[in-house]
């Protein structure tokens, strides 16, 4: 679905980093009733899936949000599970409830939901707000690993884990996206040297 609705696009696009990606994967496009539940449905089965253990979700505003939201549905709808989910504002608000975040108290074990890792900023504002509050970030959950090297030698979802000493789950990683397109000759096929020539430059 996410080269259906242009989700993953190829071609030449700039990174944060400055590095020029012949794919980029946009989770903006999920924005119909049918795609972000499928999105969310993926999240659920991969974070059911995983070792994790979580009793609150939370999302990274902006992307995040609708993310955690749909999870939380798909847990309950498909799993069997009313898990309670949070997310926060870009800036504090200083009327109404108050605070930087919206939903119930963090506390427990929580589990932070994002769609790719790059610099991982989001994630360590979110680490950040969960940890001052005094619950514990037990994984991250995020749709794309890039399987690209961060600042060091590292790849940045492998810095971000071994940073904050917890496991980063994927519903799919850069390998599998490879391996669907060499199995589908069409005109996907024509990006595949393009992709693997990054992958050797920037890959781990």
């Amino acid at each position: 679905m996410s080269i259906q609705i242009g989700a993953l696009k190829f071609g030449e696009f700039e990174l944060k980093s400055g590095r020029v990606s012949p794919y980029f994967f946009n989770m903006g496009l999920f924005s119909t009733g049918e795609a972000i539940k499928n999105i969310g449905d993926c999240y659920a089965s991969a974070l059911e899936e995983s070792v994790i253990e979580y009793d609150m979700i939370f999302g990274p505003a902006y992307k995040g949000i609708p993310l955690v939201s749909v999870l939380a549905s798909s847990l309950s709808m498909n799993h069997g599970k009313d898990v309670p989910f949070v997310y926060n504002r870009k800036e504090k608000k200083d009327h109404g409830e108050g605070g930087e975040t919206v939903g119930p108290a963090l506390s427990d074990k929580v589990v932070i939901v994002d769609d790719v890792i790059t610099a991982g900023t989001a994630i360590k504002e979110a680490s950040q707000i969960i940890q001052g509050a005094g619950a514990e970030i037990s994984g991250i959950l995020i749709a794309l690993d890039r399987q690209e090297k961060g600042v060091g030698d590292l790849s940045a979802v492998e810095e971000v884990s071994s940073d904050l000493q917890v496991p980063v789950i994927s519903i799919v990683d850069l390998g599998q996206v490879l391996v669907f397109l060499k199995n589908n000759p069409s005109e996907l096929e024509a990006h595949v040297e393009a992709i693997e020539n990054y992958r050797k430059k920037y890959g781990v």
